[in-house]
């Protein structure tokens, strides 16, 4: 039985909003490398906050398919670990993993159980590390800016610049926000936008 599909949209009934209406278009068109890559930033921060909407701790923490343990929970959880890591290698703060652990590198993914205090959690820091990791790149004036903290990047923690932490938080949201797409459409039918 296919799940029901619910929309506020009326343009494209299988889709979140109308066009339109879609808050990730929201603003004038961003001017220079810093507008656009932080426009993109946003635009894919929001995009897994729509893809997330509306659905309850079991929804969120469904795996996709064996014998993947991927699920928008777990998404939110491995994205949060990924906001934390600009403060590690950018700002070279004292900020261990968040999930993840030597005996379980996939803790992020493993521990997205179905519990409402876990979807909490998720949310919480999720929304606090995005928000760190935007003071961070407020205060730096400079997109060059080269890490202070130990790099996993390349061997041997070679040196990276803030521009290039950027376009892999860009790159890392987009090829999520499609796995999120999937994981979606799998639970209630609605597609992406």
């Amino acid at each position: 039985m296919t799940a029901a599909r619910w929309t506020k949209a009326t343009v494209f009934p299988d889709m979140w909003v109308d066009p339109d209406d879609d808050p990730r278009e929201a603003g004038p068109a961003p001017v220079g490398e810093r507008a656009v890559l932080l426009k993109q930033l946003d635009y894919y921060r929001r995009t897994i906050e729509l893809k997330c909407a509306g659905l309850d701790a079991e929804q969120l923490a469904r795996r996709s398919v064996p014998p993947s343990t991927m699920s928008l929970l777990g998404l939110l959880r491995h994205l949060a670990e990924e906001e934390r890591h600009v403060r590690r290698v950018m700002a070279g703060e004292d900020a261990p993993k968040l999930y993840r652990t030597a005996e379980d590198r996939d803790g992020d993914w493993n521990g997205a159980v179905a519990d409402p205090e876990v979807v909490a959690d998720a949310w919480h820091r999720w929304r606090t590390e995005a928000a760190a990791t935007d003071r961070f790149v407020e205060g730096v004036a400079d997109l060059g800016t080269p890490n202070a903290g130990a790099s996993d990047y390349g061997p041997d923690g070679a040196d990276v610049r803030l521009r290039d932490v950027l376009v892999g938080q860009v790159s890392e949201y987009a090829r999520h926000c499609g796995h999120a797409d999937l994981l979606r459409e799998r639970i209630d039918g609605r597609v992406g936008q």
